[in-house]
């Protein structure tokens, strides 16, 4: 939390330290002129203009068009890299959640050390990957209706969505460079099926959910190659493979042996599966 007094706010009017406490008591990650007129009697121009003054005199950060963050007192810099770079993509990407190789790092089913925070959101986005805050995201959009499988985390008062490791699985098999590559992915999905604590019936429900058939059979080709699954649960994954031969690696050449049973093209080496 931001403790603001005016012996410190030096070079501020008593109306900007006074938005600049009250915004601070927030402990909102993001801020913008809304927030400003939530609380306070203002209208927008004026709002507008307090704002822009502040992130003038260093005290907020600039994110974006309209969305700042504020500047800690302890920073000795007006343009530190975000506290909680989570928090901050869950406003400025909503509705969203985090997946990929992020939540991959959340989970522990990693050791790899990703720079780029993945974000899935419904929200059109004019670019992939935006450096915000000092922090490159990777956003892949996707129907709003597709958004489920998360895991509500608290940081501060700010609720964050983290893919559930089960969805994690599922994004990354349904587009495995968000998952670092297909190599890293199927690492991934090694160290999943080597949890003492793993869902695998919101696994398979998820892939039913998400409906796509390139899912299901990387789905059922990697469970096979990393554990035991029984009967029922890999013939709801033969269940949902649609026609044709898919690749293992979607961006890999397209030869390798098939998987005939799976309808899988295996276009990467593997390892060992042990």
């Amino acid at each position: 939390m931001h403790t603001m007094n005016n012996t410190s706010l030096k070079g501020l009017g008593e109306s900007e330290r006074t938005v600049l406490a009250v915004l601070a008591a927030l402990e909102q990650p993001t801020l913008s002129v809304d927030d400003v007129l939530e609380c306070f009697d203002l209208n927008r121009q004026a709002a507008n203009l307090i704002l822009s003054r502040l992130a003038r005199k260093g005290w907020l950060r600039r994110l974006r068009r309209g969305v700042y963050s504020i500047v800690p007192l302890s920073s000795s810099s007006s343009q530190p890299v975000v506290d909680n770079p989570l928090t901050v993509a869950m406003r400025l990407f909503k509705p969203c959640y985090i997946s990929g190789w992020t939540a991959a790092e959340h989970w522990d089913l990693t050791e790899q050390i990703y720079n780029v925070v993945v974000v899935y959101s419904s929200t059109p986005q004019r670019k992939a990957i935006q450096e915000i805050g000092g922090v490159k995201y990777r956003i892949r959009r996707v129907s709003e209706d597709t958004i489920f499988g998360t895991i509500k985390l608290w940081f501060g008062r700010v609720p964050v969505q983290m893919a559930s490791p089960e969805r994690t699985i599922i994004d990354i098999l349904n587009a495995p460079e968000m998952g670092g590559g297909s190599r890293q992915t199927l690492e991934t999905v090694r160290a999943y099926w080597r949890r003492t604590q793993k869902n695998t019936e919101n696994l398979i429900s998820y892939a039913e959910r998400l409906g796509r058939g390139s899912v299901f059979k990387r789905l059922g080709f990697t469970a096979e190659l990393f554990n035991n699954p029984d009967s029922e649960w890999t013939d709801r994954c033969l269940n949902g493979l649609t026609r044709g031969i898919t690749l293992l690696d979607p961006s890999g050449p397209r030869k390798g042996p098939t998987a005939s049973r799976w309808r899988l093209r295996i276009n990467v080496p593997l390892e060992d599966g042990s």
